[in-house]
């Protein structure tokens, strides 16, 4: 689609304004440059905007552990963050904060207009409460014992373990995971959006126009047809955030301001530019709105905010585009091992254009997870970028210099293989628009080794050591910069610092995105080529992960200091407990389940049925023949997907890090664990 004459108004997912930028954040912030700054260079009238999320509850609480005010960390974070951003070539044309009064106006609009129509309610519901710190805890600030299958250590919203879903007063023995007080019951009134009413627009609007993609699509369907439940809106003090307008003692949760930030950041701008607000966020609207966001923020993005917005009278997104999260060598991001880097860390030992140069080629239109391998990393960077796309003008540019005084030559010895490089431009953009940036960082390479490959035939190191060829020689570098312009134009949303430094390079003004219409440059006086990117020295690698590793020295190390251990028990009650070796016979996806894996297992002449928490950790292709340990006495248990007969045995504290224990060689299926 050619980008001419739209009208875009782009968003990142807000940052929590509670920590540091790291590398998982940085998937999407790149992702979504490089398709703005490709939309802007097809000509499109593009704005990318953005803003730290300020509010609620974690916020109120490092600000208080840090003994100072929401207000003035919120302030450091944002500065923090706005650096990072700037240092890797975020392009926001606003970066803005919810904490302002123009998202407190809008948030109070979109309320009484939502309340005005009737989708806004009252009622008195029962919370868990803190007698100590005297608030009411959010769920992810309670923990205690899952009411389904007693796991210990689980949030108060749903078990990790078993992949239930509860409400917090369920929860047994529930702890106060602020001041770890036993916290206590109580009503109090709060708001509640009424979701539910949405229930056909929300179906229609699902599968309208390409607004989400197609896994996206079926699990909201998923919960579609689960029936949607009444939302939430309010908090009750002390809570960082904005008073309900009509209500006063109460707050808006933050869930409900934070994507009103994306209108707030745009108001802001509309002031400082002189744009039409209405014109972009009024029922009608003709242009377009993209949100890039987590897979992890679906719910939000693709049932609450189109919801909300359709209901106070404004236009609804164009389309939430979902991505993945971030591995890396393969793995869960983990302090320990120095694989969760900070982006300020990052920076401190590597060039940023490395990274958005292997994000770009990992990335593809869907929500699949990517792996950032550093030695894949070093390999790329170093092969695509400095071996096949730099070395191009490196090694012309010293001989334009050094016989021709910088100047080229006034015709190309193949005009067709120049036409050949403008014809691949519809391509390479129809594979960027539609976010397929790494099927455009193949075909982009793909071209930079044709040219390579014509620079090596014509050999202009040997041409001039021989009188004469002077012409030629001229001629053949004058080929290889402008193809080498072509590949950094491709390029450029992706690296807009290495095509700036080559626009220096060729003496032009910064370029668009070009087309059958581009002519060469000949007859043109260029500048001193100066190096434009190193390669990836390994070491600094190294010294990046070490410097990302936390410091143990000082505090309990390993799995203990994550886990203590638990009070001690009589012999009598271990031995109640039957722990037999088992042979994994049957595994597979349980659909529905975020979590769970359904295993057969062989206990030597009975098979058993289990419904294991380790989807994350394990494929379960991989798990047939393996031998492990289940608990076999434990009572069965009717879960929504079965009933589960026993428990598997794995260490570890989640997500990927699950590790299933593995008798030795020699144990059987039956065999009991004493």
């Amino acid at each position: 689609m050619p980008s001419q004459g739209r009208k875009m108004l782009v968003t990142s997912a807000l940052p929590y304004a509670n920590g540091p930028i790291h590398l998982g954040h940085l998937v999407e912030y790149i992702q979504t440059d490089v398709w703005v700054r490709f939309q802007k260079m097809r000509g499109a009238e593009c704005w990318y905007v953005c803003a730290d999320d300020t509010h609620g509850t974690p916020i109120m609480l490092k600000a208080e552990q840090e003994g100072t005010t929401p207000e003035a960390l919120i302030g450091r974070i944002g500065s923090e963050h706005r650096a990072d951003f700037a240092e890797f070539g975020i392009g926001f044309d606003c970066y803005y904060s919810t904490h302002s009064e123009e998202n407190r106006e809008l948030a109070g609009e979109i309320y009484h207009r939502l309340k005005d129509r009737g989708y806004i309610e009252a009622r008195t519901i029962t919370q868990l409460y803190d007698p100590v710190k005297k608030m009411f805890l959010p769920d992810r600030f309670i923990k205690g014992e899952c009411p389904k299958c007693g796991a210990k250590d689980q949030y108060g919203d749903s078990c990790e373990v078993c992949g239930a879903t509860y409400s917090p007063t369920e929860l047994k023995n529930p702890v106060s995971a602020v001041s770890g007080a036993i916290p206590v019951e109580r009503e109090t009134e709060h708001f509640f959006f009424k979701l539910s009413s949405f229930d056909g627009f929300l179906k229609d609007w699902v599968h309208q126009k390409g607004h989400l993609q197609p896994e996206v699509a079926h699990k909201v369907d998923e919960w579609l047809e689960t029936g949607l439940r009444e939302w939430d809106i309010t908090r009750d003090p002390p809570y960082f955030g904005f008073e309900i307008p009509d209500a006063p003692g109460k707050y808006f949760y933050v869930w409900l301001d934070a994507p009103i930030g994306y209108m707030a950041s745009f108001k802001h701008l509309c002031q400082q530019k002189g744009l039409d607000f209405e014109a972009w966020w009024g029922e009608g609207s003709d242009s377009e709105l993209y949100h890039f966001i987590g897979k992890d923020i679906i719910y939000f993005h693709a049932l609450f905010w189109p919801a909300m917005l359709h209901g106070a009278g404004f236009r609804t997104p164009s389309a939430v585009y979902a991505h993945g999260f971030l591995t890396v060598n393969g793995e869960k991001m983990s302090k320990s091992r120095g694989t969760f880097i900070k982006a300020r860390t990052y920076l401190q030992h590597l060039d940023p254009q490395y990274l958005r140069y292997y994000f770009a080629a990992k990335l593809g239109s869907g929500v699949e997870d990517i792996d950032l391998s550093f030695e894949d990393f070093t390999q790329r960077v170093n092969a695509d970028l400095v071996g096949k796309v730099v070395n191009i003008a490196s090694r012309t540019s010293s001989f334009i210099r050094k016989r021709f005084s910088n100047k080229l030559a006034g015709q190309l010895p193949d005009r067709d293989l120049f036409q050949r490089f403008l014809m691949a431009s519809e391509e390479i953009a129809g594979l960027y628009e539609a976010r397929e940036f790494g099927k455009a960082m193949r075909e982009i390479m793909a071209l930079a080794d044709v040219a390579n490959q014509f620079i090596d035939e014509h050999k202009p190191w040997v041409i001039a050591k021989e009188p004469g060829r002077e012409t030629e020689l001229q001629a053949i570098c004058t080929q290889g910069l402008n193809l080498f312009r072509l590949l950094v134009a491709y390029l450029k949303p992706v690296l807009p610092k290495l095509a700036a430094q080559s626009e220096t390079l060729l003496a032009i003004e910064p370029d668009q995105w070009p087309d059958l219409e581009t002519q060469p440059l000949l007859n043109h006086k260029i500048n001193d080529f100066k190096p434009l990117l190193q390669r990836v020295d390994p070491d600094k690698i190294t010294a990046m992960m070490d410097a990302s590793k936390e410091s143990l020295a000082s505090q309990p190390q390993g799995a203990l200091a994550a886990e203590p251990i638990a009070e001690e028990i009589e012999f009598g009650d271990f031995a109640k407990i039957d722990l037999r070796i088992a042979r994994i016979v049957g595994a597979e996806r349980v659909e529905g389940a975020d979590k769970l894996l359904k295993l057969t297992l062989d206990l030597g002449g009975e098979n058993r049925t289990v419904f294991a928490g380790i989807k994350s950790a394990y494929d379960p292709e991989n798990l047939i023949g393996r031998l492990t340990v289940m608990v076999a006495n434990l009572k069965p248990r009717k879960m929504r997907f079965g009933l589960s007969e026993g428990m598997v045995l794995a260490a570890g504290p989640g997500g990927k890090e699950l590790f299933l224990l593995l008798p030795d060689e020699g144990a059987e299926p039956g065999m009991r664990v004493k």
